[in-house]
């Protein structure tokens, strides 16, 4: 059975005039919860197969806080999981991994919740609310198409930080 852990990247810096929005960084607050977010993530899942993330800064920066807390080796920078992708894209590619993999992909919202609902009940729109730096927990029994997932879990940031407490 494939596991697939959403999370959405951690708070970053607002968006400016300066900076292109897929420069932005986390801010120190969000790098520092999102470490603590990592070790409840670790507790609920000890063990994870590969850490992918969007091309954006952001996004790459909270998978790196969270393959570090899983000792693996890289992230690999998925353009499935950039913004406005075609959520077919993002199945297509799991399609290729292990079926019994544990795969971490974070990404931006509303594209996770989209993601997570095709997943569950092959629907086009969210019905899942991802908070920054949240995750959530999909099982999937078989090949990875729509409305072949079971949700596990949906934790907020909050409640990752107190389990890694």
């Amino acid at each position: 059975m494939m596991r697939l852990i959403l999370i959405r990247h951690a708070p970053a810096e607002e968006r400016t005039g300066t900076r292109r929005d897929c420069e932005r960084r986390l801010t120190v607050q969000g790098r520092r919860r999102m470490h603590m977010a990592a070790r409840g993530l670790k507790a609920l899942v000890p063990d994870v197969s590969l850490v992918a993330a969007s091309p954006m800064v952001r996004a790459r920066q909270t998978a790196e806080i969270v393959a570090r807390q899983y000792d693996a080796a890289e992230v690999i920078s998925l353009p499935a999981l950039s913004p406005g992708s075609n959520p077919r894209a993002m199945l297509a590619w799991l399609k290729q991994q292990s079926p019994a993999a544990t795969v971490v992909a974070v990404g931006h919202e509303p594209d996770l919740g989209v993601m997570a609902s095709r997943l569950l009940a092959k629907r086009g729109k969210s019905f899942l609310l991802f908070k920054k730096g949240a995750a959530c927990l999909i099982e999937v029994a078989g090949e990875p198409v729509t409305g072949a997932g079971r949700l596990v879990w949906l934790l907020t940031p909050a409640v990752l930080r107190q389990i890694g407490s």
